[in-house]
């Protein structure tokens, strides 16, 4: 039943049907055959009414309205600037900007695809402009967006805690240093590819101290948004809940304080909030329901009992799994790859011996490799639907990247406590 579930849930799926639509459907006409009618339709119902009443995932629209508004005051411009001020004038300096830009955007953003959205149109000119490689500009700026959904605050991780029932602000701290070692991974990475194509990154013209300062005083806001959210979150002043709105409110007063938040685009912005909030809420919605029905088939500890009696190790199984959620980055958005496996996933994953946290972590690690991964990764169907680069250009671009992920996958699968030292001490 489990088994014919999973495989109805994606054909569903590749009839444009939506994910979390299709997980609902199925969970519910399999619950309805191990049991009736009536309590399967009460599903629907209980939790609905449960995804939108819980206070931890009230927090998700609230963070995305935050973006929105960062995104209208022209925040982003603001970080790209100061990070070119400093680094721009060595060779793949507004590579490095990049990336530096859409790590610390990724604390205002919270999303993967609106990072690179966003970088795509504030980077990608000046780095054309300046004689830079299309297909290296586009393969930095598609993978700098994937800090957006790992640098904390980020909305999937609530997500993950939420549905693993983790502590939202353990996965945060947790990230720190996995993010840390990406920045640093693609600052390699990127010094290498113009040490050997020297071309593809021509050096800009070197900006005075005094214009860098002035660069510093223009991004004070970003700054100031940033460390107000996270600082206060960490430091205890705020809930997260409580983060996330004065973040929020702050973004909005920004906005209008610059005379940039036009009543067109602030309804955009609630309007984009609300689309978003609304497919993250049916995805969440659906795999609860989708959730039961697995619970009921005992699929999970069938798995667990089928893999403790043909003694297949651990790490293999690990491996598997790594390999099986970089095709479903390829293919899904980072929310659906993730909540479409975890009722399966987590179990076994617990059953071996790993701590949740460190999944929670490794799992969107790997989840966000495939999103600029081929044949789709949808950070560069993103990036391609802004700039209209070939797809082909931004992939050749990626590659060098998706290198650099597969050793942070590596460092992170090899070394637990680089994901797990920080939280430990919050404990």
């Amino acid at each position: 039943m489990a088994i014919l579930g999973i495989a109805l849930m994606f054909l569903l799926i590749i009839l444009q049907v939506p994910v979390g639509i299709s997980m609902a459907t199925v969970g519910v006409f399999g619950f309805t055959i191990l049991t009736s009618l009536a309590p399967a339709l009460s599903l629907i119902g209980t939790e609905s009414s449960s995804a939108i009443s819980n206070p931890d995932l009230a927090v998700i629209p609230l963070f995305l309205l935050m973006g929105n508004f960062a995104t209208a005051a022209g925040l982003s411009e603001d970080i790209y600037k100061l990070a070119y001020a400093f680094v721009g004038h060595r060779r793949g300096g507004l590579a490095l900007s990049t990336i530096g830009g859409c790590g610390f955007f990724g604390a205002i953003c919270g999303s993967s695809p609106a990072t690179a959205a966003t970088f795509g149109r504030v980077a990608l000119p000046e780095m054309l402009k300046r004689n830079y490689s299309p297909a290296f500009a586009t393969g930095c700026i598609a993978a700098g967006g994937t800090l957006g959904s790992l640098v904390p605050p980020s909305v999937i991780m609530i997500i993950y805690a939420v549905m693993a029932e983790e502590f939202i602000i353990a996965l945060f701290v947790a990230a720190i240093i996995p993010a840390a070692i990406e920045i640093v991974l693609y600052f390699v990475t990127i010094m290498i590819y113009v040490r050997i194509r020297p071309k593809a990154g021509p050096a800009g013209p070197r900006i005075s101290w005094r214009e860098r300062l002035m660069m510093l005083r223009q991004c004070w806001g970003a700054v100031f948004i940033a460390g107000t959210v996270i600082g206060g979150i960490y430091s205890g002043v705020f809930t997260v809940n409580e983060a996330a709105a004065f973040g929020a409110v702050l973004s909005f007063i920004f906005a209008l304080g610059r005379r940039k938040l036009t009543r067109k685009l602030f309804w955009e912005s609630l309007i984009g909030t609300a689309n978003t909030t609304a497919m993250i809420y049916i995805i969440i919605i659906g795999a609860s329901i989708f959730t039961y029905f697995m619970t009921l088939t005992r699929m999970p500890n069938a798995l667990v009992s089928l893999i403790s009696q043909f003694n297949i190790p651990d790490i293999l199984v690990l491996l598997i799994l790594l390999f099986i959620y970089l095709i479903l980055g390829s293919i899904f958005d980072t929310v659906a790859a993730m909540l479409v496996t975890l009722p399966v996933v987590l179990p076994l994953i617990i059953s071996m011996g790993y701590d949740p946290i460190w999944w929670g972590i490794v799992n969107v690690v790997v989840i966000e490799t495939g999103m600029i991964t081929p044949p789709i990764g949808l950070n560069v169907f993103v990036l391609h639907g802004v700039t209209r680069i070939p797809i082909s250009t931004i992939y050749r671009g990626t590659l060098p990247f998706v290198i650099a992920d597969v050793v942070r996958i590596t460092l992170l699968v090899l070394f637990p406590f680089l994901v797990l030292w920080l939280p430990s001490l919050i404990n």
